[in-house]
């Protein structure tokens, strides 16, 4: 590739131009990869007990329905789901982490009192209420858990890119650079140096001619 460059000043500064943003653009990139990474094992960190959480809210959930639905039985357990007049609502936003945007996910209405249920006070029992807060709780941990796995999954897809910069400037883009200017610095040396001796072989023989003249 240096082979194919010209070796003059003029391109001589072009890749010394070339070398400092590279080396700027390098520097750069491995401040967000690094940060990035922090970032990201901060949220791992939160997500190991977000997890938890949420595998402990769907075993409650389960255990809380399947005792409603044997002492009470399916047709009253469905019939009050189906009194619900007011689902759940999801407002998803967005915030930046250092270039990258990861959702911020915003519940409504999903923990109700038992009037806000719909099927009220007489029509039910404590084992379908208690099946209900159950589900009101996961619902809760699987919406942060959502938010907190997709965050994840952006930042970690964000590094890699990151990565695979900092790597082909390091080991590819530098490089070649390098190998430009010091192909270019010798062969301006090269020329330096032959014109040096044409100037003093000129020089000698102009001072032979001098003399013989005398």
């Amino acid at each position: 590739m240096s082979e194919d460059v010209k070796p003059t000043r003029k391109n001589l500064l072009r890749v010394k131009d070339r070398i400092k943003l590279s080396e700027r653009g390098h520097n750069t990139l491995e401040q967000k990869r690094d940060g990035l990474i922090m970032e990201f094992m901060g949220i791992l960190e939160n997500a190991k007990g977000v997890r938890e959480e949420l595998s402990q809210a769907y075993t409650e959930a389960q255990s809380t329905m399947n005792m409603a639905r044997a002492m009470e039985g399916d047709i009253a357990v469905r019939g009050a789901a189906e009194a619900l007049k007011e689902h759940p609502e999801i407002d998803v936003e967005s915030k930046n982490i250092m270039g990258v945007v990861v959702p911020q996910i915003k519940s409504n209405k999903v923990r109700k009192t038992i009037d806000q249920r719909g099927y009220g006070l007489l029509g039910t029992t404590a084992r379908i209420d208690e099946s209900a807060d159950s589900y009101e709780r996961l619902l809760d941990s699987t919406i942060l858990a959502a938010e907190v796995e997709t965050g994840m999954r952006k930042l970690l897809t964000e590094i890699e890119i990151t990565k695979r910069r900092v790597n082909a400037l390091e080991f590819k883009v530098l490089p070649e650079l390098y190998q430009i200017r010091k192909f270019i610095e010798q062969k301006l040396e090269e020329q330096e140096r032959e014109e040096i001796f044409r100037l003093k072989k000129i020089k000698g023989k102009k001072g032979r001619e001098s003399s013989g003249d005398t």
